[in-house]
């Protein structure tokens, strides 16, 4: 018994050490877009935007539509969509095409153990990064404020 609690308490730790924390240095990771083609994210990346919900997301993907393809890269910023609640069938059959339609890159979690972002019903998660620290996480659902949140 004394095993499995320690085994467990262990388990717990590294569990929520995974995640990003507020001034902690973001570890560099990898994802892939919609393209299936992989992107490093770094200490050079300022904005963290990570949707986890089709309507998150299609309003992040309707702002970034009105802007110049570059929009992201010329900010230093990221768009991530968490799409691991998603069935397979309607993932590959109806979300990757639509994706793949868009000029902006979107970078894909598919793992439900993938626990590293913090998330809020209906509302997208704003990470700022500064020389590769965490310097503030918030929520957001309109576009004006994803719009500051490329501002600051």
């Amino acid at each position: 018994m004394l095993k499995k609690i320690i085994i467990l308490s262990v388990f717990t730790v590294y569990l929520f050490s995974n995640g990003f924390h507020l001034n902690e240095n973001l570890d560099t990771f990898t994802l892939p877009d919609q393209f299936d083609k992989i992107h490093t994210i770094n200490e050079n990346i300022k904005t963290i935007i990570v949707s986890f919900e089709k309507g998150t997301g299609s309003d992040i993907s309707k702002f970034l539509i009105k802007q110049d393809p570059d929009y992201l890269a010329k900010h230093s910023a990221v768009f991530i969509a968490n799409i691991s609640d998603m069935p397979t069938i309607i993932t590959k059959l109806f979300a990757i095409p639509k994706m793949q339609s868009y000029k902006h890159k979107i970078l894909l979690i598919n793992d439900d153990n993938d626990q590293r972002f913090v998330s809020k019903e209906e509302k997208s998660t704003v990470y700022k990064i500064s020389n590769g620290v965490i310097i503030k996480i918030y929520f957001i659902s309109s576009e004006e404020e994803l719009r500051k949140a490329f501002e600051q």
